[in-house]
């Protein structure tokens, strides 16, 4: 049995050499191995199991924040969108969250519950696994304020729960005080709100309207692309470089909001990536500053 091989009942639900470019909002990205779509949390158990030893394994929701190299990804890929849906109230200030919803469905129906503050969801376009993943925010919000607990499973497809205590937070980061989160995924959270009776779904597309005004939602992009340094934004520094507007093969700086490259529909993950490695290079020079990566760099450099 090769690394690759899989039980008959899981190969015939498997896509092999599966492009990645259909699952990330840059569009980009070569084949992996083994895509798989499961249907709940005892599939993946299954699928885990069914792996042999030492073969990579990633985890994608809505392919936001993901950079997926034109070489694809050696091992396999297990798509949470669409399963882990489960959003229920527990109580009168917590709401149990599975990993594969969108968090601005989170965040709408926290406002339809008086729960806040939640609308910055929103402004988070990927799923809650994601945003567990890296903290991710918006709009001023962050996702480890509100956890209390999670739902893991490891790679030997063991599922447990774990008290947000037992990870470090910090901006855009996320590790575990006293295990290896690399091996483990987030499969929900329990999360913690106040009442908020007075909020509404005004307030979401009051955010999200000023979010369409001051980002190319519209264009293939990931979102940010780099984190803020301390005391500054990433943003300012990339156009005080000059750098709105520039262009590498198909990607270029968006110039409604610096912090962001857009795909405009023929770039290849190779120039995303010698764009991205530009304008830290710029930036660096100009203003002493390294940007660091807010999006994951993933995959193999092709040789083709």
């Amino acid at each position: 049995m090769n690394a690759l091989s899989l039980p008959p009942d899981f190969e015939a639900r498997v896509k092999r050499n599966e492009p990645m470019s259909k699952h990330t909002s840059w569009h980009v990205g070569g084949p992996v191995d083994l895509f798989f779509s499961p249907l709940d949390a005892t599939d993946v158990s299954g699928f885990l199991q069914s792996l042999e030893p030492g073969t990579p394994v990633m985890w994608i929701g809505l392919g936001s924040n993901l950079l997926v190299r034109d070489g694809g990804i050696r091992g396999a890929v297990i798509e949470t969108h669409g399963i882990f849906d489960e959003l229920e109230r527990r109580g009168d200030h917590e709401v149990w969250c599975g990993s594969g919803v969108a968090c601005a469905k989170l965040a709408k129906q926290c406002v339809k519950w008086g729960l806040g503050p939640a609308e910055f969801f929103a402004g988070i376009p990927g799923t809650l696994g994601g945003a567990l993943a890296m903290n991710a925010g918006a709009f001023g919000g962050e996702t480890w304020n509100h956890v209390v607990a999670v739902a893991v499973i490891d790679r030997n497809g063991v599922r447990r729960e774990r008290p947000a205590a037992d990870y470090q937070i910090g901006y855009r980061h996320v590790s575990g005080q006293s295990h290896d989160v690399g091996d483990e995924w987030f499969l929900g959270a329990l999360l913690r709100f106040e009442a908020r009776p007075g909020v509404s779904n005004d307030d979401i597309r009051a955010l999200l309207a000023k979010r369409k005004a001051t980002q190319p939602i519209q264009e293939w992009s990931c979102g940010s692309v780099f984190t803020n340094p301390p005391g500054n934004h990433a943003a300012r520094l990339i156009e005080a470089c000059g750098l709105k507007g520039f262009r590498i093969g198909g990607a270029r700086v968006s110039e409604m909001h610096a912090n962001f490259i857009v795909n405009d529909g023929t770039a290849s993950a190779a120039d995303i990536e010698q764009l991205i490695r530009h304008v830290q290079q710029t930036v660096e020079q100009k203003h002493g500053v390294r940007l660091n990566t807010e999006v994951r760099i993933v995959g193999e450099v092709s040789h083709g």
